[in-house]
C-alpha cells in the first residue's frame, strides 16, 4: 500500500455514485464502496473514512485503487474470488452419482448423506468425505436417494393406445343432450367418530379435537360427472357391488339422462364394471332395456388419469370429505349439500388434452406399425 491513490470524480460520477447511495436496492457492499469514493473525493482522510462506514483501510486502499486505473464501472463492482478446490470432481462425482442411483447395501432401506460418505470414499481416492460435501454434489445434480415415490408405469401398447384416443375424442366432441358423455368411478370412505367432544374455535384459540377417534364403519360413494357440462351426482351406498354397480346404470338412464336416446358412459375396468352385472342384477328383459341405451368406453389399464371423474372426487376429498364424518346419514347430508354448492357455482371440468397433444407428447412410445407379413404371422 505504498502507492497512494488520489480520488478525482467528475460531476456525472459524483451523480452516479450519490444514486446508488439513495437507491434501496443496492447491496451493502456496493453502498459502501460508493461512499468510500464519495469521501475520498471530498478529501476525508481514510483513518475517518473507516471509522465512520465502517470498514477496513484495505477495503478503502482497494476501491480507491481500482477507480483510478480500471474507472469508475469496475471500482463498484465485486472482484471474482477464488472458491475452494472441489472435493469431488469429474469421475468421482460421476461415481458418487452411479453409486446414489444404485440399490442400497443389503439390510439398509435407502442411502443417507453418511452411508454415500461412507461408501464413495471406498472408492476414491481420498482419505475422508464429509457428508455436506455428498449433500451439495447431490443438490447440483437435484438427486435425492433418500426419497421415493409409488408410481403405476403403463404399458403403452396398441391397447392402450386404441383406448386412450377413444376418450379423448369423446372428451373433445361438442355436448349432445341425446348421447351425453358420462363419466364414472367410486370411491371408499371410513365413517369415524369423535372419542371426545372438540372444543371449538374461539378468539385466539384454533380448533381443537383429540388424536383418539372412533371407527364406525365404511361406505362407498358412486360419482358420475358430465364431461361437456356443470353437472355431477354422488350416490352414497354401504358397499360396491355388481348389484350396486348396476342400479347406478339404471339411475344414469331413466334418472339423470331420461330423454338421452344413449349415455356414453367413461369408466376403468373394474371386475363389477361390466355389462354382465346388469344381467346377474336384474331380469334379462330389464338389463336389456338399460343396456339398449348404453355405450361403456373404458380406460386402458393403469391409465385412470384418462378418467375426468377422477379429478372431481379429488374435489370432492379436498372440499368436503377431508374431515371426520361419523355416520352413514351425515355422510349423505353433507355429499348433497357439496353437490347442491358445486352445481349452482356453475363448476366443471375443462379438460384440455386431446387426441394430438397425445401422439405429441407420447409418440415415442405409440407401437410401431408392422409389415403386412408380419401382422399376417401374428
Amino acid at each position: 500500500m505504498n502507492v497512494r491513490y488520489i480520488v478525482e470524480l467528475s460531476e456525472q460520477e459524483r451523480a452516479e455514485l450519490e444514486a446508488v447511495v439513495r437507491d434501496a436496492k443496492t447491496g451493502p457492499q456496493k453502498r459502501r464502496r460508493a461512499q468510500i469514493l464519495l469521501a475520498s473525493d471530498r478529501g476525508v482522510p481514510d483513518v475517518l473514512i473507516a471509522e465512520t462506514l465502517p470498514c477496513g483501510t484495505a477495503t478503502i486502499y482497494r476501491a480507491k485503487k481500482r477507480v483510478v486505473e480500471e474507472g469508475l464501472d469496475a471500482a463498484l463492482s465485486e472482484l471474482p474470488r477464488e472458491g475452494g478446490r472441489r472435493k469431488l470432481a469429474g469421475k468421482e462425482e460421476a461415481t458418487l452419482i452411479a453409486l446414489a442411483c444404485s440399490k442400497p447395501p443389503e439390510g439398509q432401506r435407502r442411502w443417507t448423506l453418511q452411508l454415500l460418505a461412507d461408501h464413495v470414499v471406498q472408492l476414491v481416492e481420498h482419505d475422508s468425505i464429509s457428508k455436506e460435501t455428498v449433500r451439495r454434489r447431490l443438490a447440483e445434480n437435484e438427486l435425492k436417494p433418500w426419497r421415493r415415490k409409488m408410481w403405476c408405469i403403463p404399458a403403452v401398447d396398441a391397447e392402450f393406445v386404441t383406448r386412450m384416443e377413444d376418450v379423448l375424442d369423446l372428451y373433445g366432441e361438442r355436448a349432445n343432450a341425446k348421447r351425453p358423455v358420462v363419466c364414472f368411478d367410486e370411491t371408499p370412505i371410513q365413517l369415524i367418530g369423535e372419542s371426545r367432544v372438540p372444543v371449538p374455535a374461539e378468539p385466539g384459540r384454533v380448533h381443537r379435537f383429540d388424536y383418539e377417534y372412533r371407527r364406525n364403519g365404511t361406505a362407498n360413494l358412486f360419482v358420475f360427472v358430465d364431461a361437456h357440462r356443470p353437472w355431477r351426482h354422488v350416490k352414497v351406498t354401504e358397499q360396491r357391488t355388481a348389484y350396486d354397480f348396476a342400479e347406478c346404470m339404471r339411475d344414469l338412464v331413466d334418472v339423470h339422462y331420461p330423454k338421452a336416446d344413449e349415455v356414453r358412459v367413461v369408466l376403468d375396468n373394474l371386475s363389477t364394471h361390466r355389462a354382465k352385472n346388469l344381467y346377474e342384477a336384474f331380469e334379462p328383459e330389464e338389463a336389456r332395456r338399460i343396456l339398449r341405451r348404453l355405450e361403456f368406453h373404458y380406460t386402458p389399464k393403469h391409465a385412470s388419469w384418462l378418467n375426468m371423474v377422477e379429478i372431481e372426487i379429488s374435489v370432492l376429498s379436498r372440499q368436503c370429505l377431508n374431515r371426520r364424518i361419523p355416520d352413514f346419514g351425515a355422510l349423505t347430508r353433507e355429499v348433497a349439500a357439496w353437490k347442491r354448492r358445486r352445481d349452482a357455482s356453475g363448476a366443471r371440468i375443462r379438460w384440455m388434452f386431446n387426441v394430438d397433444d397425445a401422439r405429441r407428447k407420447l409418440g415415442a412410445s405409440y407401437p410401431a406399425p408392422c409389415e403386412r407379413g408380419e401382422m399376417r404371422a401374428a
